[in-house]
């Protein structure tokens, strides 16, 4: 039986904070790059690391890769899905513009979108063709993925058959790890740990 496992390790803070950020390029805060150092220490059991292009992603996949001699390549199918009119904004100023905008998108992410968002389905369709091309390429490989929190999302619905409608009931925390592994014959996914603020050694 082939292994291939992905971990997926969301940004750390952005400057700016807080926001609906979408595709906006922010680079990491100094806080930002102080979680993703502390999230990965000095382990290495990677075999490659793949990244959003987007450089609160990308200057971090950089330096590890880089530190530890790690094939290193930007993929776009990884970026964070478009927001639309909500780009740029925090929750407060949503709030202020339309008390129930967000109240509405929470309970319903596929229908209740911002004008000029990606749709929950094209979004969820290309990280899936992101994923389903690194477990063609690198079969049995141990694969880094440095991206976003909707990244993170669209992966455990589609490793692990979520309903997109309840995708975004799933936290994801700065620097969070999530490991998911894909077990061939027969093929099923199982879900490592998801969140952690550090990597499990065990």
């Amino acid at each position: 039986m082939s292994v291939t496992t992905l971990d997926f390790l969301r940004h750390g803070e952005p400057v700016g904070g807080r926001k609906y950020r979408g595709q906006i390029d922010d680079p990491l805060s100094e806080k930002g790059w102080n979680q993703m150092r502390e999230a990965v220490g000095e382990y290495k059991p990677w075999d490659r690391i793949v990244s959003s292009p987007l450089a609160r992603c990308s200057s971090f996949a950089e330096e590890l890769a880089g530190r530890h001699g790690l094939p290193l390549q930007f993929d776009d199918l990884f970026k964070e899905v478009g927001f639309g009119v909500w780009e740029g904004k925090t929750s407060a100023q949503l709030g202020e513009e339309d008390p129930l905008q967000l109240p509405r998108f929470k309970a319903d992410p596929v229908n209740a979108r911002p004008s000029g968002a990606e749709p929950l389905h094209d979004f969820y369709k290309r990280v899936a063709k992101g994923i389903e091309a690194l477990l063609e390429k690198h079969a049995g490989d141990h694969i880094l993925v440095v991206c976003h929190a909707g990244v993170i999302r669209m992966a455990l619905a589609h490793g692990l058959q979520i309903p997109l409608a309840n995708a975004y009931r799933i936290d994801v925390p700065s620097a969070g790890l999530t490991r998911i592994s894909y077990e061939s014959d027969p093929f099923r996914t199982v879900l490592r740990f998801h969140g952690s603020r550090s990597i499990p050694v065990a």
